[in-house]
């Protein structure tokens, strides 16, 4: 099956999504994505089940998507240094943090329009991979959005590492956005590795179990300032760590 024309509106679905409130957005296919390179690796690293994933209805490196599902609709936000506030999670909140609820809100404005619009069924890309949902920094790579930099990050242009994605499938192949050729962190020093606090990096290649070191610290800081506090379970947020991400020099 061979994509719409450009005239379909990829630019203008790209468009309408920055409308909507995205910083940036892409379109790649969902054959493109099942060779992306977490999902060639996920199962066969153990690594892989340490961060943020949960018991779901997939085995490692089982992919479940829709049968109809063509292409992968990528946007990003801006999440800006002065702004922390926006990926702070709090349990019984609505979308875990109120950048993912922007997020959310933009999708759900994107899909009534591209439906109503362009006659394309959107289709809804679950949070976690062992619900069938996808690597998306792999994804918005593909996309055009930018490179995986050496702080294991999705890095872009406009912003660095500085943004939170999410996605949506379609049931039309439209035309893709991506890659790009872009690679800042050629001739960099690195500052992200240095200022990782669990040195993720010591061994060369990016450690998800020290990255889960952190979380789990993070985590544990948070249920002691509550419990000193004796305040409510949803009055105090947990702020993971952004080291790595907020001291990249890309999109300052």
């Amino acid at each position: 099956m061979k994509p719409k024309s450009p005239r379909y509106g990829t630019s203008q679905i790209i468009e309408k999504a920055k409308e909507f409130g995205a910083s940036l957005a892409g379109i790649t296919n969902v054959e493109a994505l099942k060779k992306s390179p977490s999902h060639l690796m996920y199962g066969k690293l153990d690594e892989y089940k340490t961060v943020g994933n949960k018991e779901g209805n997939l085995k490692p490196g089982e992919i479940a998507w829709p049968e109809n599902a063509r292409s992968v609709i990528v946007i990003a936000i801006w999440h800006p240094d002065e702004k922390p506030e926006l990926d702070w999670w709090r349990h019984g909140y609505s979308g875990g943090t109120s950048g993912n609820r922007i997020l959310i809100s933009i999708n759900s404005k994107l899909s009534k329009w591209l439906e109503k619009e362009k006659g394309i069924k959107p289709i809804t890309v679950p949070y976690h991979i062992e619900d069938g949902g996808i690597f998306l920094k792999d994804a918005a790579v593909i996309a055009g959005l930018g490179c995986i930099g050496k702080n294991n990050m999705l890095v872009t242009a406009e912003y660095g590492p500085r943004v939170r994605l999410r996605a949506m499938f379609t049931d039309e192949l439209l035309p893709e956005t991506g890659p790009v050729e872009f690679d800042p962190c050629r001739d960099c020093s690195m500052p992200c590795r240095n200022a990782c606090p669990q040195n993720a990096f010591r061994n060369g290649p990016y450690s998800r179990a020290l990255c889960s070191i952190q979380m789990e610290s993070d985590r544990a800081n948070a249920a002691l300032t509550k419990a000193r506090q004796r305040t409510d379970k949803q009055s105090l947020p947990i702020k993971y760590c952004r080291a790595c991400e907020l001291s990249c020099p890309v999109g300052q």
